[in-house]
């Protein structure tokens, strides 16, 4: 027997319903402890106004939105399947010639479609909002007063000293910008690079042009370096020394975090980062991801229905929706595990990232096939 439009409508309604009030409840419930961790982070900086306090909080929803989705996924499939099962329409569909698949095939169709309406339209929303936090963070909270670019025209880097002893020859410099067409993974040396300086008044000081440049302890070394200064002929030496406070975790740690780039995005510029010289493990296992996250709520839905269409046999609701929610952790858990060897580089990053979805549809659906079928 075929299952009806009108009865597959109303259990995809009855799922999506579900879910849409669970992940609703769980991001109410960790947007407000985030906003409070954000007042205890911003309680001894008094320059740093509630209203920003409250937009930065705001502006991390959709990041925790993406974060919990298969957890809403999971607990809204609980809650509707249980329902239907309590008031019996589960048994009386069965009664009619309707296999668990078959019941089960809106709510999945769901989870996919929920996952690809996911991927076109709320990532990009995602990684706009996370990146307007992490600008409100570095200005009012870290305090970071870097800013990294990476582009077709290799590495940019805007650096404003705070230590006071940065100089072109006898010119102290408030404020530089580097420019490196790329960067040698192995050593982190910045080839062809380029670095203009400003007063604090924001005038221009001078000019170097360097073959190359290594960051050390407190200082760029430039090797073959030209520096032009204005009223100056341009000199030529060996090598430089620029003084800075950057270190070199500043340059690696700053394209770490791929949540601030959309899925449409993360393609080009994993090209643009392996072009520069930068490794671009995470951006890849992101976008794999990001890929697999329709098949990774279609696994939970399988997988609360295996907590949930035999209720009314077993009894223990409670017991057996801990469990189901119990089982999403672990879920979670081994996905982390699969994406720190993936970043690590100990596995390949498709099987880290594919995995743990794969891994999940094929688990609920043995454990499916073995309680209604076996």
């Amino acid at each position: 027997m075929y299952l009806s439009f009108t009865l597959s409508r109303y259990i995809g309604r009855q799922f999506l319903i579900a879910a849409a009030i669970a992940l609703g409840a769980v991001l109410v419930i960790a947007g407000l402890i985030d906003l409070i961790e954000l007042f205890r982070r911003t309680a001894e900086r008094p320059n740093v106004p509630g209203g920003v306090v409250i937009e930065m909080a705001l502006l991390r929803l959709p990041y925790m939105a993406e974060q919990i989705l298969p957890y809403g996924t999971l607990i809204g499939a609980l809650i509707a399947l249980t329902r239907l099962t309590r008031t019996q329409e589960l048994i009386v569909a069965r009664a009619g010639g309707v296999s668990v698949w078959q019941f089960l095939l809106p709510a999945v169709i769901c989870g996919l479609a929920l996952g690809v309406l996911w991927i076109i339209v709320f990532n990009p929303i995602k990684a706009a909002t996370i990146s307007r936090y992490d600008v409100l963070e570095n200005r009012y909270i870290r305090g970071n007063a870097s800013l990294f670019s990476i582009s077709d025209s290799g590495l940019w880097v805007r650096q404003v000293e705070t230590s006071g002893q940065a100089m072109i020859f006898d010119k102290p410099i408030r404020e530089y910008i580097l420019r490196a067409a790329r960067i040698s993974q192995s050593d982190m040396t910045l080839h062809e690079v380029t670095i203009f300086g400003y007063s604090d008044k924001g005038n221009f000081i001078g000019r170097i042009d360097a073959e190359l440049a290594n960051l050390r302890e407190g200082y760029w070394q430039l090797e073959e370096a030209h520096v032009s200064m204005p009223g100056m002929v341009p000199q030529s030496l060996p090598s430089y020394q620029l003084e800075t406070d950057l270190d070199i975790r500043h340059i690696q740690d700053s394209f770490a975090d791929p949540s601030t780039l959309s899925f449409w995005q993360l393609s080009s510029f994993i090209h643009t980062l392996e072009k520069a010289g930068f490794s671009a493990l995470r951006h890849k296992l992101n976008w794999h991801s990001i890929l697999a996250t329709p098949f990774m709520l279609a696994a939970m839905v399988l997988i609360a229905a295996v907590f949930s269409l035999r209720l009314h046999r077993r009894g223990r609701i409670g017991l057996m929706m801990v469990g189901g929610i119990l089982a999403g952790f672990i879920i979670n858990f081994f996905t982390s595990l699969f994406h720190a060897f993936g970043i690590s580089g100990s596995l390949p990053v498709m099987l880290a990232a594919w995995a743990p979805p794969a891994l999940a549809l094929m688990i609920g659906t043995a454990m499916l096939l073995h309680l209604e079928d076996g």
